[in-house]
């Protein structure tokens, strides 16, 4: 059928709900929604799937969070009664439906005889990851759509490990769900009959205390903390979140206890009123806590997307504003504090591990590189991350310290396998509490690193493709730049480029393999003048993410340059 045929099957739906059928009435007067909305099925991989609340085969609604959970149902089938037995557990974010989507999804599990675990609330996406390993649970499901707008939600699968599911179960999952013939059909069984019948298992309280407790060991000197961390003040928002559920206690525990949370922005709504986007990577986000944190004197603004698995944060300067930090920058500083910390206490060993992604900077791998610690780059996604963490463990081969991602990820403890904004919260303050202890401001602390190091600055930005016709577009453009190389970008001669789905790297004329990571469609290159940039497909937006680094004697210069090549490079994508 095509588009318009579909959607005319959706109208006739006897099952539909209301809202959604006043959006199929509303949306449907546009022949362009109908082309969009039903022309194509969305998008599922290994990071799931994540696209606008409306009625749609290309959509988030019920009835694509049934279709994809009845493929997930039969893969687990497929796997045997011990699968089923060890079961999902479930958590949800503050997004519009997330908790009917999450319930939904626990009765087409239940409707098979898979066990089923269910948060009682909203929790971190951390958690989720926490709660797999710790349930031993064959997957997890998360509905959330991160840090994107109101107007999305999304669905992640993970495995047992806790990590994202990996690609073989992941296209498993969706070639059972394109085998499901009807969207409308899918078998669901009443909460009520798996309450009772010991299917379906409410879980809350008891999995904080067990991850409360865990975060207990991330701090690596409790002894500075107490001695210093009354001299700090921390401004603390969770964007209308799943970090308000923990953040009090985890920051108290801890040993900071001057923390005051953003009124405002701590209160749980879908609508999300006082951002654009509630990404902590951008300034306006920390409006309300720039406010609050010139009414207590406070330095420091920590900050934590909706579902709290990024952590982002704003530094007062010297002349007393605020600057936003960077995820690298933070990586720089967490890092850097970690290793002068093991060295202090004559800890520190060659065989402990910073694993970092490919678009991420390559300052954190010179700190480690010059601790004498070892370094592993892989694809980006924290589940390669989480990978890495696994190998050590069977392989007993290093010691994992810590890893990151540019989009403000951050794991130093690997009871969770993605990315922590808890973590990441209460390691900053130890980082900010160290530098206080020496009269510094975090920012001196970054300044200091510059110095020992040379002044490296990136910024990404994500060009959006949107539309049923985005997906093409990105495919024939990373196609043509294939096709025809790039000699040289924003005037600066290309020295060397990656090609990781090929695998293969070209220098002039000369070519050879290069990686022995998973084939990805990410294009990387090299200038002579020791900026880096990369291009990447989003695997869960319709988006192309454009990567920039640089090395320039002063910060200024190195904002300057990276923001000309971001230009240069959304030229080149038009």
């Amino acid at each position: 059928m095509n588009a318009k045929e579909i959607f005319q099957v959706w109208q006739k739906a006897p099952n539909m709900p209301d809202y959604l059928k006043k959006q199929l009435e509303q949306l449907g007067q546009d022949p362009k929604w109908i082309e969009d909305a039903f022309g194509q099925e969305i998008n599922f991989g290994t990071a799931g799937m994540r696209g606008r609340l409306e009625p749609g085969i290309n959509r988030i609604n019920l009835f694509t969070i049934g279709w994809v959970t009845e493929g997930l149902a039969r893969l687990i089938d497929e796997k045997g009664s011990e699968a089923q037995k060890r079961g999902v557990v479930i958590s949800f974010d503050s997004r519009y439906h997330s908790r009917d989507f999450a319930e939904h999804a626990a009765r087409v599990l239940g409707a098979h005889g898979i066990h089923v675990y269910l948060f009682d609330d909203l929790r971190p996406t951390p958690e989720l990851s926490y709660a797999v390993r710790y349930l031993h649970t064959f997957a997890g499901i998360n509905i959330t759509a991160s840090h994107n707008a109101k107007q999305y939600n999304g669905y992640k699968v993970y495995g047992e490990d806790g990590a994202q599911m990996g690609p073989d179960d992941a296209d498993r999952v969706f070639d059972y769900a394109q085998k499901i013939t009807d969207i409308f059909q899918v078998k669901t069984a009443e909460v009520q009959e798996l309450r009772t019948n010991g299917t379906l298992e409410l879980i809350g309280e008891d999995l904080d205390e067990a991850y409360l407790a865990e975060l207990k060991t991330v701090n690596v000197d409790k002894k500075q903390i107490k001695q210093n961390a009354d001299q700090l003040k921390i401004v603390y928002t969770p964007l209308h979140g799943t970090g308000k559920m923990l953040y009090e206690r985890a920051f108290n525990q801890n040993g900071f206890v001057n923390v005051y949370p953003v009124a405002s922005q701590s209160i749980i709504d879908p609508e999300f009123p006082t951002t654009k986007k509630p990404n902590p990577e951008y300034r306006d986000v920390f409006d309300p806590g720039i406010e609050l944190a010139n009414q207590v004197n406070a330095d420091l603004i920590i900050a934590t997307d909706p579902d709290a698995d990024r952590m982002g944060a704003c530094v007062r300067t010297k002349d007393g504003e605020f600057q936003v930090l960077t995820g690298n920058q933070i990586a720089t500083l967490m890092i850097y504090y970690l290793l002068v910390n093991l060295k202090d206490n004559h800890q520190l060993a060659s065989d402990y591990e910073l694993i970092t992604s490919i678009v991420s900077s390559s300052m954190p791998l010179k700190i480690a590189q010059d601790f004498g610690i070892r370094t592993k780059t892989v694809l980006t996604g924290f589940k390669f991350i989480g990978e890495e963490i696994d190998r050590m463990n069977k392989e007993h081969d290093g010691r994992f310290l810590m890893g990151f991602e540019e989009s403000y990820g951050y794991l130093f403890k690997p009871f969770a396998r993605d990315k922590d904004a808890m973590q990441g919260a209460i390691m900053f303050a130890e980082v900010a509490s160290y530098y206080a202890s020496r009269q510094m401001t975090v920012l001196d602390g970054l300044n200091e690193i510059w110095q020992k190091y040379g002044t490296s600055y990136e910024i990404t930005s994500a060009i959006e493709m949107p539309g049923i016709g985005g997906q093409k577009k990105m495919t024939e453009l990373m196609a043509k730049l294939r096709e025809s190389q790039l000699t040289e970008i924003n005037g600066v001669k290309v020295s060397k480029i990656e090609d990781y789905l090929l695998q293969e790297q070209f220098s002039g004329k000369q070519k050879q393999p290069f990686t022995d990571l998973p084939k990805a469609n990410v294009l990387k290159y090299y200038l002579v003048d020791e900026t880096w940039l990369a291009l990447r497909p989003s695997g869960t937006e319709p988006v192309i993410k454009a990567y920039v680094g640089v090395n320039k004697p002063d910060i200024k210069q190195a904002e300057a340059a990276a923001q000309d090549y971001q230009d240069a490079l959304a030229q080149l994508l038009k």
